[in-house]
């Protein structure tokens, strides 16, 4: 039996330690290197596919394990860091203000619970079942039907990245308010599973004219990472699907 079987799932397991990694890195508030190891997931993500493809070892083992792996590092710890997210601005005085049921925070034994903060849980409920319906989708294989749970990851982990590096209390005030970050989960769990089709970034050759968008989604995104840093994320997003509704072929 040749060992090249089992590289790919071998960077696939890969995958699944960086998430798991991140999650214990997000459950304690560090989402710099929360960062760094969903970032390092993503990568080991997209050079499975892509090795099982050039050693041509495809199988539906490495089919179940990927989207396991990317439960854990896109699914799970977007979910976290945004139930985060929301316990931080849910901590605040303003608080207090909020209706009826949602009107305190929760104490067990010294852990502190804000009920809205649940909602941030959605983004992993979503990006699950995405990923289930992607499993048995066959016509997935040029273009997305929905955003990819690593794109949808990349936006919620800019949100903490801008706070600590981008230093404007103007865009902090956006992102550190309740509404805005309950918006963006709902906005978020509908995009994953929308039946918007969006180009992906598989190459079969490297021409311009049959890679065009992708050439032209690849440009733009350097230069607004250069220009914008970590604020660019949510622009590249954007830009993303924008792109896509305006593109003809996937």
């Amino acid at each position: 039996m040749s060992i090249k079987r089992f590289i790919p799932n071998f960077v696939t397991l890969l995958n699944m330690l960086c998430g798991s990694i991140a999650v214990i890195f997000a459950v304690h508030n560090n989402f710099v290197m929360t960062a760094f190891f969903v970032f390092l997931g993503i990568f080991f993500d997209f050079f499975d596919g892509l090795l099982a493809r050039k050693l041509n070892v495809q199988s539906e083992l490495g089919v179940q394990l990927d989207s396991l792996a990317d439960m854990i590092t896109s699914g799970l710890v977007p979910g976290i860091i945004m139930f985060k997210l929301i316990s931080l601005v849910s901590d605040q005085p303003d608080f207090a203000e909020l209706p009826h049921e949602w009107n305190s925070i929760f104490h067990w034994n010294g852990f502190k619970l804000a009920p809205l903060a649940l909602v941030g849980l959605f983004i992993t409920l979503a990006s699950g079942f995405r990923l289930a319906k992607f499993n048995i989708d066959e016509d997935q294989q040029t273009y997305f039907k929905g955003l990819p749970t690593p794109a949808n990851t990349l936006l919620i982990l800019s949100l903490p990245l801008i706070i600590e590096f981008q230093n404007s209390d103007f865009i902090n005030s956006i992102i550190l308010n309740k509404w805005f970050l309950v918006g963006l989960t709902f906005l978020s769990c509908y995009l994953l599973n929308s039946n918007i089709k969006l180009f992906a970034l598989k190459f079969k050759d490297y021409s311009f004219k049959a890679n065009s968008i992708r050439y032209l989604f690849i440009i733009l995104s350097i230069v607004l990472l250069v220009v914008l840093q970590f604020a660019a994320i949510p622009l590249i997003i954007l830009l993303y699907i924008i792109l896509s509704l305006l593109n003809k072929k996937h």
